[in-house]
């Protein structure tokens, strides 16, 4: 069952690479948007609005397991390789390489042209702060920092969840990053209601964050900087985060391109000092979100591959124990 996995991951991966999220696919990831907007006007009211969190998180997990598996089970039904074929469909909708990839491109390139109206637009698209004043060098950075982060959030966490349960874990988790995106922020309408998607989605994104930012380093040599302390900026600066997951990602990236992200932030007028990841020896420029996009293509897949040497041992491991007893 985990060499299925496997190959679905790896054609997952490659349907990504190639087609994407198609814009006017009815993605999944509206369908659970649509059900957390339905839970959340009628039950984030009155009291108990951390259990009816943890009511609206566990039913749309539960939901959307059991149709995935049905889906899973139908298509292995069949035959294996229609169930490997919706599988890997299924764990495709999940991984977002080429829309993070896109997305941050559409910065980068009216950056490189010297329209900051245009940028500052592009980058509001993908990042919550303020953008209206931001000069080049805040763009480039909040195009980083997406990069940096969502390499884990939107790729190799999904992967990792695939390689543990298949389909319905993959989707899982997207449905509790989902929920964590939509309501589970530290301001007075969701702090109570999105607890329990936010700790969720923390829990879910520990060791796939961790993983991410070590592979990072692992596999792309620091520029400006000896390995040592590369290593040394990364466990010295992830913890530093808000997030307990987040940094890990951002700070190897700061590390490898030797700048230095996080910093003052505004949201809606108000604000926010974030702490900083890496240290600031060159300043950050447009051509630095390309070097962060190549991190992020290497990085997804060096994923892969550990994820298939992993797969492979822990199979093999299965197996010889499962000999072992009927000897």
């Amino acid at each position: 069952m985990i060499v299925n996995h496997l190959i679905a991951i790896s054609v997952a991966y490659i349907l990504d690479m190639i087609i994407g999220d198609p814009p006017n696919w009815s993605h999944p990831v509206r369908w659970i948007g649509t059900m957390i907007t339905f839970f959340e006007k009628r039950w984030n009211k009155g009291k108990f609005k951390r259990w009816k969190g943890l009511g609206m998180l566990l039913f749309i997990l539960l939901s959307v397991y059991i149709i995935v598996l049905v889906l899973l089970v139908t298509g292995y039904g069949i035959h294996p390789i229609v169930g490997v074929l919706v599988e890997s469909i299924i764990i495709s909708t999940t991984i977002a390489q080429k829309s993070l990839k896109g997305a941050s491109l559409e910065v980068y390139r009216p950056l490189l042209a010297g329209d900051l109206t245009d940028a500052r637009l592009k980058l509001s698209y993908i990042v919550g702060r303020d953008t209206e004043n931001l000069a080049e060098g805040e763009i480039a950075r909040g195009t980083i920092e997406t990069v940096a982060e969502n390499t884990s959030d939107g790729v190799t966490a999904p992967m990792f969840w695939a390689l543990i349960g298949g389909a319905p874990l993959a989707m899982v988790y997207r449905a509790a990053n989902t929920c964590d995106s939509m309501v589970g922020h530290m301001n007075n309408r969701y702090i109570e209601f999105g607890w329990a998607s936010a700790k969720w989605d923390d829990v879910m994104n520990w060791l796939p964050s961790r993983l991410t930012g070590m592979i990072m380093l692992l596999g792309q040599r620091p520029d400006c900087i000896t390995y040592k302390k590369a290593w040394t900026i990364l466990f010295r600066d992830a913890k530093k985060h808000l997030s307990p997951n987040s940094g890990w990602g951002e700070a190897a990236v700061a590390a490898i391109l030797g700048i230095q992200l996080g910093g003052i932030n505004y949201y809606q007028g108000i604000v926010s000092n974030r702490a900083k990841m890496g240290d600031p020896i060159r300043s950050i420029k447009a051509e630095h979100i390309i070097q962060a996009n190549y991190i992020l293509c290497k990085t997804v897949f060096l994923f892969l591959l550990l994820l298939w040497t992993g797969g492979i041992l822990l199979d093999l491991a299965v197996t010889w124990f499962e000999s072992s007893i009927f000897i």
